[in-house]
């Protein structure tokens, strides 16, 4: 791409916000141009106005930026949304009649059946629901990713289901206190502690699955016919959520002819080519222990998916376990990556 498009980003100072202006410095293709927030932050500097929760530094360039308020009078091709979904369900329809083309983050429009709910690597047809949106004409278009957990879930089912056929699944996360923002869960509620409840993760957990799986027909999404059960868990781990699979398939498959589809699945070329995609999409462990948040976590820069102990379920098929980089792959890079499709599908330029 000879010139880079510019972008913004909505909600930067939050924290999937701070990992996008991490993740877009020097990107080859897009330029940050405008940062919106809060009332309370328009108008400042970023570094005054962001803190900043990362290991790197605040990009130099990025620090100067001006906050704007959030409202759809930017200058910038692309939005990159990372606003709760209270208020993204009005402000990104917003920005989409407006003519931007929104890549977002939140829960608020991934089940709309006119919106793409996008892995790059696993449903890249489904980006042609933009068609349908009725902002389309004038430029404008949402494009979902899914729910931080979800992320890493499909990422290992999507090989077996193409394999075996998925009939049901069974789930239960383990997630990071990095899923919950800033400030998050209150520390009296995290040390030494398990909070067995996520408010709406796990009815999106058993859902956004469907849809992903689905199949493009005339149009629509025919969502995949597997149920899905999940228990949702918040644990004392900063980066990386854990999820403890069971599947039960179509046909019996042993462990090993499991790890064979999962190390044997072949991601789109199309997609394999976009700089933000990771040159392993999963990563398949044989060792016990493995894969762990602490040791595992940043495998391909954070945008791997990890999958391990693969084994034998006594009630369903077979049992696995994932990792999911949860605001880099589950959040701000599967975002990007989302945008670098689109950019690279030839969508943006045939939407006027």
């Amino acid at each position: 791409m000879d010139i880079a498009v510019k972008v913004g980003i909505l909600g930067a100072t939050g924290a999937v916000g701070q990992r996008f202006v991490q993740l877009l410095e020097g990107h080859p293709w897009f330029k940050i141009a405008e940062l919106t927030a809060s009332d309370r932050s328009a108008g400042r500097t970023y570094e005054e106005a962001a803190k900043w929760q990362l290991d790197r530094d605040v990009p130099p360039a990025i620090s100067r930026l001006v906050i704007k308020p959030t409202v759809p009078d930017i200058n910038c091709r692309i939005v990159f949304s990372s606003l709760p979904a209270s208020e993204a369900v009005d402000v990104e329809a917003r920005f989409a009649e407006a003519g931007y083309v929104v890549v977002s983050n939140s829960s608020a429009f991934r089940m709309d059946p006119s919106v793409p709910l996008l892995i790059p690597e696993v449903n890249p047809d489904h980006l042609e629901l933009v068609r349908g949106q009725s902002t389309f004409a004038s430029g404008g278009m949402i494009v979902t990713n899914p729910n931080c957990s979800t992320v890493g879930l499909v990422s290992a089912l999507k090989p077996l289901h193409d394999a075996f056929g998925l009939q049901a699944v069974q789930v239960t996360t383990m997630q990071a206190l990095s899923g919950a923002g800033y400030p998050g869960v209150p520390s009296l509620d995290a040390v030494a502690n398990v909070i067995p409840f996520i408010s709406g993760e796990e009815e999106k957990l058993e859902a956004e699955p469907l849809k992903l799986l689905g199949s493009i027909d005339d149009g629509e999404v025919k969502q995949a016919a597997f149920r899905v059960s999940a228990q949702c868990n918040r644990v004392p781990v900063i980066d990386g959520h854990l999820l403890c699979v069971s599947t039960k398939f179509g046909r019996r498959a042993a462990p090993g002819e499991v790890a064979e589809a999962l190390r044997s699945y072949v991601v789109p070329e199309s997609v394999r080519r976009l700089p933000s995609a990771p040159a392993e999409f999963i990563h398949v462990f044989d060792d016990d222990d493995s894969p762990q948040p602490r040791r595992h976590v940043d495998l391909g820069e954070g945008m791997t998916v990890s999958v391990g102990r693969i084994r034998s379920c006594p009630i369903n098929d077979v049992r696995f376990v994932v990792l999911v980089h949860n605001t880099v792959r589950g959040a701000a890079g599967g975002a990007i990556l989302n945008a670098e499709l689109l950019s690279a599908s030839g969508v943006l330029r045939s939407a006027s």
